[in-house]
């Protein structure tokens, strides 16, 4: 690790042009990588010039870019610019009639985003969801999982994945180890997860043991009792411990978006805290300045470990992408077709 590793962050900006506050500030603590949203994409070019600006601010060329381009309710890119992708819970419905139909469908739809971002210049969507939606629990998962139990959310996620590496994107495992059972909407508040450790392995961390060899992972804004009574997954050495020993992933371990009402205390405290439990990188969305140079005040430099695993991710990621082999207009069409 040498003056020039870059720190252990992933930062938003605040609008469609990159600012001179925001390029110096970049500049200056280097980060990780960016995340863009639908405040930063107006057109493809506009998109394009964004990324090579960010890129340009960190002195780094392969620096991540990433993105929510679930489809359906999560998509940052909207038409009529770009295709309204479905949402999840279309090939779920599908792979109970279909499975192979719906395996092949969901591989097409990552594909297919994968393309519309990798022309962009974005390197890394964080999907598919892997959380197992569970009776009674907060509806923001809902139409995002790839199934209600773990079986078909393994299949359906493997597929996307390799859809998304075959196109040249990183896919972004969530919300490890799962957001399934959450009682409220961690954008908002802390949920509490009752449930005992043998009923949370056999279920919800089950799609994200299935996937263990996956690149990249964000975590859950979630307290599992069971695991630790006093911090959600992110803060949790005990939970993140779990993660990489039971479950058995060891890739790039990222914190969901650090500006979440589920977590407390300032921003230093929150990266300082997400990164001594074990997250390789500190994930903060909403460019506002204030809230980033506390990010950047409890950040440190990318350990020797997370450089290794994000150097493992741009090798899968450039080692498996093959190209489309149609038109992308024929590749809509025949998933169009194949979700009808």
């Amino acid at each position: 690790m040498t003056n020039n590793t870059p720190l252990a962050a992933i930062y938003g900006c605040s609008s469609t042009v990159l600012g001179a506050e925001e390029h110096s500030f970049f500049s200056e603590t280097r980060p990780l990588g960016f995340i863009l949203f639908q405040r930063n994409c107006v057109s493809p070019d506009q998109i394009r010039r964004l990324v090579e600006d960010l890129r340009d601010s960190v002195g780094r060329a392969d620096a991540p870019v990433l993105i929510d381009q679930e489809g359906g309710r999560v998509q940052r890119l909207k038409p009529p610019q770009w295709r309204d992708a479905p949402p999840a819970s279309l090939f779920a419905a599908l792979y109970e009639k279909d499975r192979e139909r719906a395996v092949e469908a969901v591989r097409l739809n990552a594909r297919l985003l994968a393309h519309e971002l990798d022309v962009l210049g974005i390197t890394v969507d964080c999907a598919p969801v892997l959380d197992v939606p569970q009776a009674g629990a907060d509806p923001i998962i809902g139409d995002r999982a790839l199934g209600n139990d773990p079986d078909t959310i393994s299949a359906l996620a493997r597929a996307a994945c390799e859809g998304f590496l075959e196109g040249g994107v990183l896919p972004v495992i969530k919300h490890i180890p799962g957001h399934g059972r959450a009682d409220v909407d961690s954008h908002k508040a802390l949920p509490n997860i009752e449930a005992d450790l043998n009923t949370l392995s056999k279920i919800d961390f089950a799609p994200f043991r299935a996937l263990k060899d996956m690149p990249w992972a964000m975590t859950a804004h979630v307290l599992y009792k069971a695991l630790d009574s006093e911090q959600p997954a992110t803060m949790s050495a005990d939970v993140l411990k779990m993660i990489r020993q039971d479950i058995g992933f060891n890739g790039v371990l990222v914190s969901d978006d650090l500006s979440m009402q589920a977590l407390s205390g300032s921003f230093k405290f929150r990266t300082a805290g997400a990164l001594a439990a074990g997250c390789d990188v500190a994930l903060h969305c909403n460019g506002d300045m204030m809230e980033m140079r506390q990010v950047a005040a409890g950040c440190a430099p990318l350990t020797p470990e997370a450089l290794k695993r994000i150097e493992t991710g741009e090798t899968m990621r450039l080692g498996k992408k093959i190209p489309l082999g149609m038109e992308y207009s024929d590749a809509a069409g025949i998933l169009e077709a194949m979700v009808a």
